[in-house]
């Protein structure tokens, strides 16, 4: 019942911010405007946080850090950040983004497989928590640590190999995987535990499986693979070195409805019955969520610019394509989206369901959002919503065709119902575009 309750709210509080985006003309001077829900976000954090703080000890340390690369934006790093999470950054550029919205160097994670020198001295520099990838890094690290004292607590990312989910992409404790020691290959494992009784400065283990494709059972048997090597480090070295696992993060969303299964209550309960002992206290977490947190509060809005038939099939060729669903258009059988039609007022549409493709605008064929998708027969002027993309979607602009990166704007409703809408970021202008294209350095080539 709680499940069917939350499920009419998400979609009452939806179909409330499309009429008002329409009312307000967020599609009036750009045909294609993205929205995030600042409830629905910080309600996905408190849930992240309780699930935790309900299994865990009083007192036990526990860092949530968003994952960047999920929704690389300013603000809402600041809004995660308010509701107590911290950032997990895999490159310069998301390592920027975290110290712009103010994050703390205490509550950031450095991750990435091909981190350079400069990058390593600069997170040490800082105090930012870093976890190496492979023995060459981990050997960068003893100089860097030789050369100068450092407050970042310091860690490996193991590999536990445990094999593959859904989407292979998308797997990273697969036996090849480019991440991290693989720690069934030969002598891997007596290196691991080697490597760290001769560096009492790494304190920290690290994994993760996977994400979307990745079922539950897979993810909590990574993590029993990382906590029991952590107490084998900690038996050989004879002191408590290891004090805080990195469990990653992970959980898979359901693009299929409204409902957000599983829960973060589900994935603890599922670490709980495989690791028990990771919830008795010994051992700080550190965890990195990102697509679970953002993704079923953000909503793609878009005008249909034209409807045609080709082949007997209509076609609704819409604003909205890879530059915004970019792993749907190229993956769909991976990754489909819910459509949701609306008319030119924002009222959802009725009728009966007549298969038909939602296209988007780039010029080639396969720039499909669905594919003889039963909707009500779409007019020019109506409106689709693309529910579910808060995360990895319109956050993660695809330049194809050069076409612009919309705006983004969070919403909030009011008690009696209205919608106010706060710019995240703006859309791009096509003198932004130009710029990128070299229009400054025009002769460059002459």
């Amino acid at each position: 019942m709680a499940a069917e309750t939350h499920t009419e709210g998400a979609a009452e509080r939806r179909d409330l911010a499309v009429r008002a985006a329409v009312e307000q003309g967020l599609l009036d001077s750009d045909p294609v405007a993205c929205l995030l829900d600042v409830a629905g976000i910080r309600a996905s954090a408190a849930a992240l946080t309780g699930a935790f703080a309900a299994a865990l000890p009083a007192g036990t340390p526990v860092l949530h850090a968003f994952a960047v690369k999920a929704a690389p934006l300013v603000p809402v790093l600041r809004l995660l950040a308010d509701t107590g999470l911290g950032c997990e950054v895999a490159s310069p550029g998301e390592l920027a983004l975290a110290r712009a919205a103010g994050l703390p160097a205490g509550r950031t994670v450095l991750d990435s497989p091909a981190k350079t020198v400069a990058e390593l001295h600069e997170a040490l520099a800082l105090g930012i928590a870093v976890n190496a990838d492979n023995r060459q890094e981990l050997e960068r690290l003893d100089a860097l640590v030789a050369s100068a004292a450092t407050a970042s607590p310091l860690g490996m990312r193991i590999n536990p190999q445990t094999g593959a989910g859904t989407i292979g992409a998308l797997s990273t404790a697969t036996a090849t995987s480019k991440f991290g020691v693989p720690l069934r290959d030969p002598d891997a494992r007596e290196w691991l535990v080697r490597a760290y009784v001769e560096r009492p400065w790494l304190t920290r283990l690290h994994t993760h499986s996977g994400s979307q494709g990745v079922p539950l059972p897979l993810i909590a048997e990574g993590v029993r693979e990382l906590h029991a090597l952590a107490e084998e480090i900690n038996a050989a070295a004879g002191r408590r070195q290891v004090d805080t696992l990195d469990i990653g993060g992970g959980l898979p969303v359901n693009f299929t409805s409204d409902e957000q299964t599983p829960t973060y209550a589900d994935y603890v309960s599922a670490l709980r019955e495989a690791v028990p002992a990771l919830f008795d206290g010994s051992y700080g977490l550190v965890t990195e969520f990102g697509r679970s947190l953002l993704a079923k509060h953000g909503l793609v809005l878009a005008r249909v610019e034209y409807t045609k038939s080709a082949g007997g099939r209509p076609i609704a060729v819409t604003h909205a394509g890879v530059q915004l669903a970019t792993r749907t258009v190229y993956a769909p059988a991976a990754w489909p989206v819910r459509i949701l039609p609306y008319d030119t007022k924002g009222t959802p549409r009725t009728g009966p369901p007549v298969p038909q493709d939602i296209a988007g605008p780039a010029c080639f064929a396969g720039d499909l959002l669905a594919t003889g998708r039963e909707l009500p027969l779409l007019a020019p002027g109506d409106v689709i919503a693309i529910p579910d993309t808060g995360a990895y979607f319109f956050t993660a602009h695809y330049g194809y065709n050069s076409l612009p990166r919309p705006a983004i704007h969070g919403f909030t409703l009011s008690p009696a119902g209205g919608a106010r809408f706060t710019e995240a970021r703006p859309a791009q202008s096509l003198r932004e575009i130009v710029a990128e294209g070299g229009g400054g350095t025009g002769d460059a080539l002459l």
